[in-house]
């Protein structure tokens, strides 16, 4: 049981460090691409939505919108562009609108009268060729807003910092573990040898009285044989008694 959730907290873990990882690759990819005019990627161009102009039909704010290059002889009324702004409200910025219909405009350049669907009303100025991004291709639904929260220091704490610091704190706690372990293994082992010396050590002992008992055995018997003939060889008293007559 205890393996089991020691897998998956680490399952988790790394899930959260994928996820860290994925937001800090998605922020150096959007940071370099979203809303950069001329910055493709795949031949596409992200740019996050600003407001609701178009939010009764097509995308809201905070989505991001997909723009591809196209040549803008080929639009026509009902398609939906972006463009940058020349409108004396949002000069500059990126918009996407809807063409209303195909026009020219006081200089008798061609360009389109654009509108917001949520308004219906058209764009103060007339969208040349030249300050058209692209065609809408799609959109993403709320990943512009969630972009504007990476980019902020709650979103990069949240999102990108926190999950690094709980990696580092897991394999910290790793490190001590693995340490404590490593420890009590020295420890084990020393004792073990302690104990394998401690035990050779005692048979040591038992083979040196053995062995000295033997050597005492050995001393008895050898002294035993060397008196033996002495004592066969002294004569009696009879035997001298005997010898006289």
């Amino acid at each position: 049981m205890k393996k089991t959730l020691n897998i998956i907290k680490n399952v988790l873990i790394w899930l959260v460090v994928a996820i860290a990882v994925c937001m800090m690759i998605f922020t150096l990819v959007s940071v370099n691409v979203f809303d950069k005019n001329d910055r493709t990627l795949f031949g596409y161009k992200f740019f996050i939505v600003q407001t609701d102009s178009m939010s009764k039909t097509d995308f809201d704010a905070g989505d991001i919108a997909i723009a591809k290059e196209v040549d803008p002889s080929t639009l026509k009324e009902g398609d939906i562009i972006t463009f940058v702004s020349q409108n004396s409200a949002n000069y500059g910025e990126t918009v996407t609108h809807k063409i209303r219909s195909v026009t020219v405009d006081a200089n008798g350049d061609r360009g389109f009268i654009t509108y917001g669907t949520t308004t219906g009303v058209d764009d103060e100025t007339v969208v040349t060729y030249p300050f058209i991004i692209g065609k809408y291709q799609g959109h993403i639904p709320n990943l512009g807003s969630f972009f504007v929260f990476l980019k902020t220091t709650s979103g990069y704490i949240v999102c990108i910092l926190i999950p690094f610091l709980l990696l580092i704190l897991s394999q910290g706690i790793n490190c001590v573990r693995l340490f404590r372990r490593y420890k009590a293994e020295q420890m084990e082992e020393m004792q073990a040898e302690k104990d394998q010396l401690a035990r050779e050590k005692e048979e040591n002992q038992k083979m040196m009285a053995e062995l000295l008992e033997l050597k005492k055995q050995l001393a008895a018997n050898a002294a035993s044989e060397a008196s033996a003939p002495t004592e066969q060889a002294a004569p009696t008293a009879e035997q001298k008694t005997e010898e006289q007559l």
